[in-house]
């Protein structure tokens, strides 16, 4: 039997996750999606809720903190965040253990994280627009809707509903809500 890391045990609850929402991450399927026991996850994790904690640590991470660093490379801020916008409205389909999380969250016992990387976001949106010239009260409403829109546009998929093939014409509109004149 091969030996699994704690990153291994992470990586598979985050596919399962990423597959079918934060009720998904669980141990026994987990152990038969790697092929081994519950008694390795022991070894690395003290309950099922340390591994829901650690899959929504990488969520945060990858979802969040990563796309964050990406625009960051880009000088100018509505460029910056025309491309964020254009890379969410991209990984829609790869998002989706998001789609449940937010009405899930409170059930789950995961409220405190999800809050936390709602303020992130909402908090970088409101510093990108104030930089392209909304003004700081306004900015944070704004940030507000887009990580609103962002949340309900995956909802929309999940449901097999597709509003465009290409999210080009989408991503547009809600810049230029996003960034109107106050």
């Amino acid at each position: 039997m091969a030996r699994f890391t704690r990153a291994d045990w992470v990586d598979a609850a985050y596919r399962r996750f990423s597959d079918d929402g934060i009720r998904a991450v669980a141990v026994e399927p987990t152990a038969r999606e790697l092929g081994t026991t519950k008694g390795s996850f022991y070894w690395h994790f003290a309950d099922r809720q340390a591994l829901v904690d650690a899959v929504l640590e990488t969520w945060r991470d990858r979802e969040t903190e990563a796309l964050i660093a990406e625009v960051e490379t880009i000088s100018d801020p509505q460029s910056r965040l025309s491309a964020l916008l254009e890379i969410i409205a991209h990984r829609t389909g790869e998002r989706s253990g998001e789609r449940t999380l937010y009405a899930d969250a409170a059930a789950a016992d995961v409220r405190g994280i999800v809050e936390a990387v709602t303020e992130r976001r909402v908090s970088y949106l409101t510093g990108l627009l104030e930089a392209s010239g909304v003004p700081g009260h306004e900015a944070r409403r704004r940030a507000v809707i887009v990580v609103s829109a962002v949340i309900g546009y995956q909802q929309l998929m999940s449901s097999g509903w597709d509003a465009a093939a290409d999210p080009r014409p989408l991503v547009e509109t809600l810049f230029a809500l996003a960034t109107a004149p106050a």
